[in-house]
């Protein structure tokens, strides 16, 4: 009789262990954000969409439910965007034919696509052969009319949508939908993007979603503030795949959370995800990963990325021998992040004021750069090769050595300071603003109207863009020089690899 009852209960923990198994339904997803760089950084260490590529491939041999997301800001900055390619700048052209290889399953827009002018940013929709996703960002036309952002094809309109669905199914044929909403922040203002309000086209994305969808996910490009308001607005949610911040972080809200991995692809997430179609319950397990020499190649996007290196090395060769030579070894991040370098003194920003001083034998009583010069958007930390340093300046640019009298230079300092969150904001080496007196010194002595100093200035401060009265013509400037002995300063990106060098 025992015997029987054993047997009786093996079945029964058989069918249930199988009812379990037909139930569950698995699935990957692979999230990167923030990723400006095709190939690997910090002297080929960290990064490359190759490498990323190949841990896509092994994830989707381990489950072929794997889906790969990003989390917006690709298409800029980049140093091989600023270059020109058959009389046009790149302007991400080269994200977008690697993307596209990659077979990207879902990409939200970030702010920093919006960088690129109206008709640079149509022209990467329609080269795009990927899934994208827009809840609340539309295109304002020129009447001031609104409509959706489109993938053109052969005169074909295909509209961005405002929510997108995912069918899965597992082994035993059980299927699900999985439905994912978006949400840009507006930090880039541009005259052709309408961006709405987030909240409330998240609020009716996700609404919609709850007819059509077993299980919601976000994919989101908001500060983690933002962000965390989003998850506290939909608490079913339980995963919000987001990016802007540049740094890795998991962040729990309630029972759900929000990942981010770090920019540039040093690191992903890879989340593994189970859904039970009779209980409902998620279950999510989530992995940082590194992507190093570590990870492999995928071929087929290192030779889409090679392409593209060939072109980038072959012009920064005509001002750097060897762009690739290892110059510098950052033990902390230097910081070169839009927000706090056009917001705060950074590290890199004062590293930079500092070179700029260096090109004229430290012979200048401060210097001073517009933080909008500074593209990367990025820390740089380990070793810094000079490829680093132009994806730092891409543009470039003299160093002037300027003579001015210190009531013109208190004025620009002021003017700079008021302009903190704007490109205007000025990175310094030497000057102090003691926020207490409202008083700026220059080593540490309080500026006297009426005393000529001499300032290591970038050139393009000195075309009166970013500062309107800051000309060779203003009657308060007194003489600009540029540096005839050296090299050094003819080329602001040269005068810090020099510095480095000399460390």
């Amino acid at each position: 009789m025992k015997k029987v009852l054993y047997i009786l209960v093996g079945i029964s923990l058989l069918f249930a262990s199988c009812s379990t198994e037909n139930n569950t339904v698995n699935f990957t997803f692979l999230q990167l954000n923030d990723v400006y760089e095709i190939a690997p950084l910090e002297g080929g260490k960290v990064g490359g969409m190759a490498r990323v590529e190949k841990l896509h491939q092994d994830l989707l041999k381990e489950n072929p439910n794997t889906f790969m997301f990003m989390a917006g800001d690709f298409l800029n900055p980049s140093l091989l965007g600023t270059l020109k390619y058959k009389g046009e700048r790149i302007k991400g052209k080269q994200m977008i034919e690697v993307m596209n290889a990659m077979n990207f399953d879902l990409v939200a827009l970030g702010n920093h696509e919006f960088d690129l002018n109206e008709n640079e940013f149509l022209q990467r929709l329609n080269e795009s052969n990927f899934q994208w996703i827009a809840t609340n960002p539309v295109h304002r036309l020129k009447d001031s009319t609104t409509q959706r952002f489109a993938v053109v094809k052969d005169s074909i309109r295909h509209e961005l949508p405002k929510t997108v669905t995912f069918n899965v199914k597992n082994e035993a044929g059980n299927e699900i939908e999985i439905g994912f909403f978006s949400a840009t922040l507006n930090s880039n203002p541009k005259d052709y993007v309408d961006y709405g309000d987030f909240y409330e086209s998240a609020k009716f994305a996700v609404n919609n979603l709850k007819t059509t969808s077993d299980i919601i996910f976000g994919l989101t490009h908001l500060s983690i503030e933002q962000d965390k308001l989003v998850s506290k607005m939909f608490p079913d949610v339980p995963l919000i795949m987001g990016g802007h911040e540049h740094v890795n972080m998991s962040v729990p809200v309630g029972e759900a959370k929000i990942t981010k991995a770090d920019a540039n692809a040093k690191t992903v997430y890879v989340h593994r995800i189970s859904f039970n179609t009779k209980t409902k319950k998620t279950t999510i397990n989530s992995e940082l990963v590194p992507i190093t020499k570590k990870t492999g190649i995928d071929s087929t996007v290192d030779n889409i990325v090679q392409k593209w290196n060939v072109l980038l090395d072959k012009k920064i060769k005509e001002i750097l021998p060897n762009p690739d030579a290892v110059i510098f070894t950052a033990k902390e991040p230097l910081d070169g992040r839009d927000t706090p370098i056009r917001s705060i003194q950074t590290n890199l920003g004062l590293l930079i004021a500092k070179s700029m001083a260096f090109s004229f034998d430290n012979t200048v009583d401060c210097a001073l750069i517009n933080g909008g010069s500074i593209r990367i958007d990025d820390q740089l930390q380990g070793d810094i090769t000079g490829i680093d340093i132009f994806r730092v300046l891409p543009f470039g640019g003299e160093v002037l050595k300027v003579e001015l009298k210190g009531s013109l230079l208190t004025k620009v300092l002021n003017y700079g300071r008021l302009k903190a969150g704007k490109g205007a904001y000025l990175q310094r080496y030497n000057v102090n603003y003691d926020k207490t007196t409202k008083i700026w010194t220059v080593n540490n002595e309080d500026i006297i109207d009426s005393k000529i100093y001499k300032v290591a200035f970038s050139d393009y401060l000195l075309k009166g863009y970013d500062i309107p009265f800051l000309t060779p013509e203003n009657k308060e400037v007194i003489k600009v020089c540029k540096n005839k002995d050296t090299d050094a300063a003819r080329d602001i990106r040269k005068a810090i690899i020099l510095y480095l060098n000399s460390l």
